[in-house]
């Protein structure tokens, strides 16, 4: 008796590639569509956010309504309530009346989301897309990685891909051959927890921080409050002109809302630019609870008077960095109001400057099908959609990947749910969810 034909799997209408907290919230939402075929893919053994800035004490920058489903599907099984109600949770937390929960308990949302979430596939990574003219189709190849010894990549295919693999850190270019040389004294903040414990078993004696975003301070807070038993100095730079907070005012948030996004999609790509660089205050400064507790911290070590000193740094730049011969880092830094050069000599150096969008090693077979900008960027409509050649006629959207096109909203988790419900009535082709109307007070353009 011949064996039964190998059944090929049925054609998505969505496949989504990685699952960061975008396609997290849209596999959340993609869950109360019946008749939807989805399926989320993801390399890693499961879900995991930021592990090395996992800090006890670190809230989340936005509210809890920020979570994968709420600001458009507040009723949904997939909401925070809910989570905290199956954990019973709900009477502490409504007596806490915390609006900023805790970044670990968010964490833990969504790690318990992503467990129960039938469409999320873990040890799954898509190692290839290719456009398959003849179906109309998008073909992925997917490749086993946890718990499959051997086991052979298969196709699959979809009639829209929704890409959410998320940034990767950046790394500035003076620091890369100091990191490669001695990657246990030179290393982004990504990995700080991770690495600190080892920089005092190698008895350093002096750590420089550089760049002054929210993990910038949450690192250089962290290791202030483990000065006293690890005896190291520490020195805080930034080429900013401060270390300046967040704008948390409220018609100021109004620029991270979907009213504002649809705003800066209209305008033209030279202007975008010169806004997002102005508006860097929006998603790159420091929540002032934070700095309020740095600035405790600091109080304190000048009362204390027997710690190792402390030094920061602001308008100063970092023009260069060499491994020296007696194991320390020189940084060539230069003063950004009086031109002033100098070299600091330091122990180790923890690089808090930020995250790059990039470009996922699997779309190289469809390269020239899409749509790049003069920056070698996507060029994204309105709807999230990557514009490709007119013979592509599936769609690919993006999550997190349009701060060139959609302003300061695009990483904020207070658009999440609504991109991802943006995404899945295009893909649909109907309103499946209503989305709101009005999400700002102001009048843009």
């Amino acid at each position: 008796m011949s064996p039964a034909p190998h059944a090929e799997p049925p054609v998505l209408d969505l496949a989504a590639v990685g699952i960061g907290p975008f396609n997290l919230s849209l596999t959340a939402l993609a869950d109360e569509v019946d008749d939807l075929a989805y399926a989320a893919y993801d390399r890693r053994p499961a879900y995991d956010w930021h592990p090395g800035l996992m800090f006890d004490w670190a809230k989340l920058q936005v509210g809890f309504l920020a979570d994968l489903v709420s600001l458009v599907r507040p009723t949904s099984r997939w909401s925070f309530l809910n989570y905290l109600a199956e954990h019973d949770r709900m009477y502490p937390f409504y007596i806490a009346e915390r609006f900023h929960v805790p970044r670990r308990e968010y964490a833990d949302y969504c790690a318990w989301a992503a467990a129960r979430l039938p469409g999320a596939h873990f040890g799954t990574d898509v190692t290839a897309v290719h456009w398959d003219a003849d179906r109309a189709l998008w073909r992925l190849t997917l490749t086993p990685t946890a718990g499959t010894d051997g086991a052979a990549a298969t196709d699959t295919y979809a009639r829209n891909i929704a890409l959410g693999v998320g940034t990767e850190p950046h790394l500035p270019t003076a620091l890369a051959v100091p990191a490669a040389r001695t990657p246990d004294r030179v290393f982004h903040s990504g990995e700080h927890l991770h690495r600190v414990d080892s920089l005092r078993e190698q008895g350093v004696r002096d750590i420089t921080v550089v760049g002054s975003g929210q993990s910038g301070a949450e690192v250089f807070l962290d290791l202030l409050r483990r000065q006293r038993d690890a005896g190291w100095s520490l020195t805080w730079l930034t080429r900013s002109w401060g270390f300046a907070p967040l704008d948390y005012s409220k018609l100021v948030l109004e620029y991270t809302t979907p009213a504002y996004m649809r705003y800066f999609n209209g305008l033209a790509p030279g202007v975008r630019d010169r806004l997002v660089a102005s508006q860097w205050q929006l998603y790159k400064g420091i929540d002032t609870e934070t700095i309020d507790l740095i600035h405790a911290e600091l109080y304190d070590h000048m009362l204390d008077g027997d710690r190792p000193p402390v030094t920061l740094l602001p308008g100063t730049a970092l023009l260069g960095a060499r491994s020296a011969d007696d194991g320390t880092v020189r940084l060539t830094t230069s003063h950004a109001e009086t031109g002033t050069e100098r070299e600091l000599a330091t122990g180790a150096v923890i690089a808090s400057t930020g995250y790059t969008a990039r470009r996922p090693d699997c779309l190289e077979p469809v390269d020239k099908l899409i749509a790049w900008d003069d920056q070698g960027r996507y060029d994204i409509d309105a709807g999230h959609r990557v514009r490709t050649v007119p013979e592509v006629t599936g769609g690919l959207f993006v999550q997190n990947a349009e701060l060139h096109t959609h302003g300061a909203a695009a990483p904020d988790l207070g658009i999440g749910a609504y991109r991802g419900a943006t995404v899945l009535n295009t893909v649909t082709g109907r309103q499946v969810f209503r989305t709101p109307e009005r999400t700002a007070f102001q009048t843009f353009g």
